[in-house]
C-alpha cells in the first residue's frame, strides 16, 4: 500500500520515487525491479485476461436490439459485442431505464410499457440474434460458467422504479423478466423515494422513502434484487441501506469528497453502505469525477468548435443539446447523416487545435477514474468497490469512452500497484459477492427465516 500511495500522485519527484523504490525492496507493492514499460503492459494484459471484467451500467435502445440493426455489428455505440470482445469486457448489465415522469396512473403504464419493452430486447440479443456469444446470467455462478464457455454476459439492470407504479408484486415480475438489481428513483422524485435532484431547490416529497418505497425495499430483499441507491436522495439512500436485510450497491457513483456533485455518495452513505457489506461500482462520467476540470475541458473545447464552425459556415443550432436534437430530428435520413458527418469533423479539428495550444486543458481521463478508486479503497476498504461506465448514458473518459478500451483501466489498476487478487475484486469480484449474499438473504427469507 506504501507504493500505490506514492504512485497515486502522479507528479511524483525522482527522489520520491528512489524512496519508494527502496520501501519496496522490503516488502511494498512495488512494480518487480527493472521491469521494463513493455514488460508492464504485458503483465497487465495477464491479469486482465484472466481476471472477470464486469461493468454494472450501459444504457439501451431496443432500436439496436433488432434483427436489422443489433449488437452483432460495429454500431456507434459505446458497448457492442465487437467492441467488448476488443476490450476484454466480459458482463455488461444492459440497463432498463424509464425517464421521471408524472405520478400518475397514465404515467406508470407508459412507464411499464418501456419497461418492458427493455426487457424484451435484452432477451431478443440472447435468445435470438447472439445466443452463440452472449448468454443472460441470474446468478454469480451463471456469469462464471458462461465466461469460462468463451461467450460474453449480459445481466440486467433496472434504472428507476418508477415503472413498478403503485403495484410492489411488479418486483417479482422484473425479478421474473432477469432484472438483479433496481434503483428506487431516477432524477427527480418518483412514488417509491426522493431523487438526489432534490438538492437543487431543496424541494422533498416523501423526505427520504415513501410507505410504498419501504415495502419495495422489503420485496426485493424476499425475491433476491439487489437495491441501487445511486440515484435515490442521501436520505433515501440512508433509510434504505437501515432497512435493508441484505447489502445494497451504488451501481454507478463515484466520491463525494472528490467530484462534490449531488449524484456521488459523502462518506457517511459510503461507510453505511460498507458497514452492511455493500459496493460502490465507481463511475467513469467525467462531470462527476472531476467537474471543474471538465468545465475547463468543455468551455475550451466548445469555444474552439465555434470557431472552426464560423470558419466553415456551418450554422450551429443555438440552445446546447436540446436544440441540437430538435433540429436533426427535423431533417431526412441523408441530410441528418451529411449534418452528423460534418459535426464530427468539426469537432475533430477543434479537439486538434485543442491539442496544440502551448497549454490546454486536460480531459477528465482513466488517471481521475482510479483517483476515485483510490480514495473509496481507502475510506471503506477494496472489497466494497467496484467499476462501471454509464455508456450511452453520458458516461465514458479519454482512455476508456467504450468498451473496446476496458484494459485501459487495468492497466492504471496495475501501475498504481494495486494486485491481481485486487483488480479481479473491483472489476467483479466484489458485486458478484454482493449477488450471492441477496440471493441468499432471499432464500432465508423465502424459506421463513
Amino acid at each position: 500500500m506504501i507504493v500505490r500511495s506514492f504512485l497515486r500522485s502522479r507528479s511524483i519527484s525522482v527522489g520520491s520515487l528512489l524512496i519508494v523504490l527502496a520501501l519496496a525492496a522490503c516488502g511494498g507493492e512495488a512494480t518487480p525491479e527493472g521491469e521494463t514499460e513493455a514488460e508492464l503492459v504485458q503483465r497487465a494484459r495477464g491479469i486482465h485476461e484472466r481476471v472477470i471484467t464486469l461493468d454494472t451500467h450501459d444504457d439501451i435502445s431496443p432500436a439496436n436490439f433488432t434483427a436489422e440493426q443489433n449488437y452483432t455489428m460495429d454500431l456507434n455505440t459505446q458497448v457492442t459485442l465487437p467492441k467488448m470482445e476488443a476490450g476484454g469486457l466480459d458482463v455488461a448489465w444492459f440497463i432498463v431505464y424509464v425517464g421521471q415522469g408524472m405520478l400518475t396512473n397514465d404515467g406508470f403504464d407508459g412507464a411499464y410499457e418501456q419497461a418492458v419493452a427493455k426487457f424484451d430486447a435484452i432477451h431478443r440479443l440472447t435468445e435470438e440474434i447472439a445466443p452463440d456469444r452472449i448468454e443472460l446470467a441470474l446468478t454469480s455462478d451463471d456469469v462464471r460458467r458462461i465466461v469460462a464457455e468463451g461467450k460474453k454476459v449480459a445481466m440486467i439492470g433496472i434504472e428507476n422504479g418508477y415503472p413498478i407504479g403503485n403495484d410492489a408484486s411488479r418486483v417479482q415480475e422484473f425479478w421474473e423478466r432477469g432484472g438483479r438489481y433496481m434503483s428506487l428513483a431516477h432524477n427527480g422524485h418518483s412514488q417509491l423515494a426522493d431523487s438526489n435532484t432534490g438538492e437543487r431547490d431543496d424541494v422533498w416529497l416523501h423526505n427520504g422513502l415513501s410507505e410504498l418505497g419501504r415495502e419495495v425495499v422489503a420485496e426485493m430483499n424476499r425475491w433476491g434484487m439487489m437495491i441501487d441507491v445511486s440515484h435515490p436522495s442521501r436520505e433515501a439512500n440512508l433509510q434504505t441501506i437501515e432497512l435493508s436485510r441484505a447489502p445494497v450497491i451504488a451501481s454507478h457513483s463515484a466520491a463525494r469528497a472528490v467530484g462534490d456533485v449531488s449524484r456521488n455518495m459523502d462518506d457517511e452513505q459510503l461507510r453505511a453502505l460498507a458497514e452492511t457489506g455493500g459496493v460502490v461500482q465507481t463511475v467513469a462520467f467525467r462531470s462527476y469525477l472531476r467537474p471543474e476540470k471538465n468545465d475547463a475541458y468543455n468551455a475550451a473545447t466548445q469555444e474552439l468548435v465555434a470557431e472552426v464552425a464560423a470558419e466553415r459556415d456551418f450554422q450551429m443550432p443555438e440552445g446546447g443539446r436540446g436544440a441540437l436534437f430538435r433540429m436533426m430530428q427535423s431533417m431526412d435520413e441523408a441530410e441528418r447523416e451529411a449534418f452528423q458527418a460534418e459535426m464530427q469533423s468539426i469537432q475533430a479539428e477543434a479537439e486538434s487545435r485543442l491539442m496544440a495550444m502551448p497549454d490546454p486543458p486536460a480531459p477528465v481521463d482513466v488517471a481521475d477514474l482510479v483517483d476515485h478508486i483510490d480514495y473509496l479503497v481507502d475510506l471503506i476498504g477494496v472489497e466494497h468497490v467496484g467499476i462501471s461506465s454509464d455508456f450511452d448514458g453520458g458516461g465514458g473518459v479519454t482512455g476508456w469512452n467504450d468498451a473496446s478500451e476496458t484494459f485501459n483501466v487495468t492497466l492504471e489498476l496495475v501501475r498504481r500497484g494495486y494486485t491481481e487478487e485486487e483488480i479481479g475484486m473491483l472489476w467483479s469480484g466484489n458485486l458478484l459477492r454482493v449477488l450471492d449474499e441477496v440471493q441468499a438473504v432471499a432464500a432465508e427469507i423465502q424459506a421463513g427465516g
